[in-house]
């Protein structure tokens, strides 16, 4: 049993393009980074002055230290760490609900499947993007990662609701649902039990698209200064640094180090993304 288990393994990562296992290389590697080196942090990576300042790379400090006495590289792993964190809180509970819900409302039908795709439609057309401007504005750097985590849940929940009712429409007229029907199980057990292992192959691939996603928005609201300000992320890493000059001081490292990572992170998920998404259509083509 173990032997086919190995061979069944090998054939689907020879299967699998090398464009996907780049990317899962990548992904794999932050993954070590964010959670198992992020085990060693020294303490408090935030506290000011808690080391001379400006020193060069060593090897006390690997990447040195900034304007602010911080330690670069623990401060670079507490952020990965916390954006990471972010995207696959927000990814676990927008693909999980959403695929629950779509799989529901196309298998239920009726009334019910009206109610849930307008309000979904409703909620695809609002950008995101700006009520997490305004909030950030309004709560001026103290709205915490979860309460935007929250919110990027909100307006991402509905994409994966779509698609998996698309898929629940094929599938509920097949012979085994009849037969799941006729022997007495009830909505939610068809719906967990014979509808959801036919989708999980999709929403493997929309969880780490919505990763990307969540990091991104993040992101983008730390750099303009409208996240937590108090809780390292990579963006609120990039922010900080342009809001203590580290361009003008040639403190390259200090802002460079998070954009690269931001850079690489995101490749390694676009490419993980889009390589699943070719093995899973030339899987379907077979």
């Amino acid at each position: 049993m173990n032997t086919g288990y190995k061979a069944s393994f090998r054939q689907i990562w020879r299967s699998m393009s090398l464009r996907f296992k780049i990317g899962l290389c990548i992904v794999i590697a932050f993954i070590i980074i964010g959670f198992v080196v992020y085990l060693f942090s020294p303490g408090e990576v935030m506290t000011l002055s808690a080391y001379k300042k400006n020193q060069a790379p060593s090897w006390e400090h690997i990447l040195g230290t900034n304007k602010q006495g911080q330690d670069i590289f623990w401060l670079l792993i507490e952020s990965i760490h916390n954006s990471m964190m972010i995207g696959i809180v927000v990814a676990a509970a927008a693909t999980a609900i959403g695929v629950f819900i779509g799989l529901l409302s196309g298998f239920v039908g009726g009334a019910v499947d009206r109610v849930i795709m307008f309000l979904c439609d409703s909620i695809i057309v609002i950008p995101s993007l700006p009520i997490l401007i305004l909030m950030g504005s309004m709560l001026k750097g103290r709205a915490s990662l979860m309460m935007i985590a929250g919110i990027l849940i909100i307006f991402n929940w509905p994409w994966p609701a779509r698609q998996a009712r698309s898929m629940a429409l094929t599938i509920r007229e097949r012979e085994f649902i009849n037969t799941a029907r006729f022997s007495g199980e009830n909505l939610f057990k068809i719906v967990c039990v014979e509808i959801l292992p036919h989708v999980l192959s999709w929403s493997m691939a929309n969880f780490v698209n919505t990763i990307l996603v969540a990091i991104g928005s993040e992101a983008s609201l730390a750099v303009l200064g409208l996240s937590s300000t108090t809780t390292p992320t990579l963006g609120n890493m990039i922010y900080w640094a342009r809001q203590y000059q580290a361009i003008m001081l040639k403190q390259w490292i200090w802002i460079g180090s998070p954009v690269l990572a931001t850079a690489v992170l995101f490749i390694g998920l676009f490419l993980t993304y889009t390589g699943y998404n070719e093995y899973v259509a030339k899987k379907r083509g077979r």
